[in-house]
């Protein structure tokens, strides 16, 4: 299989990019959640049931594989993560592709969708963060009540989401907390983590502190939905307590995305239950681009 890798250009940063798979395949660009995460797990866990297609795994800017920046916040928007996208497109000479985002990736992908349209043949959004006010709220009801949430009632979260992560975080480190929110077991998270330790990739705080710096955890993305004038695909595991079902439910709402979820799994579907995954990511590919025998 062709497979080129290597080291593009955008402004004020660099991204370090896999370009696997057949020149004439639709194409696929995955972008990763985070802020500060990588691609490498998602093609070790998935790359092979992609093998029909182009697929462009990328790093963004100071994140993964990617040279390191300085943790300037000027650095680190939403709308510098939009313009490596084109720059890449540009880059490639790709004239349309379809959108692969997970996460804090869903709001890059949407954003470039939006900015730069005509180019995406359509998004599919794997568990994707898009509120992240409501999401500070998810944290502070977790270290309220647990995984059940049973003494954390969201009607008395307080409304800042500053002051959500500071009472959260006061007795709970991030990690804790996320953990308990993304993963259904403990068996979970260890394959998760196993997966990543074969790239030695375990991502930093910086990159996220810095989209902290500029007011992410008052993004709210949903409000931008019709402007990208998108189809869109959700597919999220039923026990993904960061996405599923406020957030997801709250995309389809507004723009009438098609939903998938998969059972028994949490934030990384693809890691938990794979063939789920795999047969419902499928149909979504099915749906928004053909790929010749």
């Amino acid at each position: 299989m062709r497979e080129e890798s290597g080291i593009i250009r955008t402004q004020g940063a660099e991204v370090y990019l896999e370009d696997v798979g057949a020149l004439d395949a639709p194409v696929l660009v995955y972008v990763h959640g985070g802020p500060g995460h990588n691609s490498y797990g998602f093609r070790e866990s998935v790359g092979e049931a992609l093998a029909g297609y182009r697929v462009l795994y990328l790093d963004q800017r100071g994140s993964g594989r990617s040279p390191e920046l300085p943790m300037e916040p000027s650095l680190f928007t939403v709308d510098a993560l939009a313009e490596d996208l084109e720059q890449v497109r540009v880059e490639l000479g790709i004239e349309n592709w379809l959108l692969l985002a997970h996460g804090f990736g869903a709001i890059p992908a949407l954003e470039h969708a939006r900015r730069f349209p005509g180019h995406a043949m359509g998004a599919i959004l794997l568990a994707p963060w898009l509120n992240f006010p409501w999401l500070a709220r998810r944290l502070w009801q977790a270290a309220a009540g647990g995984r059940g949430f049973a003494s954390g009632d969201m009607d008395t979260a307080p409304e800042s989401s500053e002051q959500c992560l500071a009472e959260a975080f006061a007795d709970h480190s991030p990690k804790t907390l996320f953990d308990q929110l993304m993963f259904p077991s403990e068996h979970a998270r260890m394959e998760y983590e196993w997966i990543e330790v074969g790239g030695a990739l375990f991502a930093g705080p910086g990159v996220g502190e810095a989209f902290a710096a500029n007011g992410l955890w008052e993004l709210d993305y949903l409000p931008y939905l019709e402007e990208a004038a998108l189809d869109i695909w959700v597919e999220v595991g039923e026990q993904d307590d960061t996405s599923y079902p406020e957030q997801t439910e709250a995309l389809v709402k507004r723009v009438g995305a098609e939903l998938r979820t998969v059972p028994l799994a949490g934030h990384y579907p693809w890691i938990d239950e794979p063939e789920a995954f795999t047969y419902q990511l499928y149909e979504a590919l099915d749906s928004l681009i053909s790929v010749d025998d």
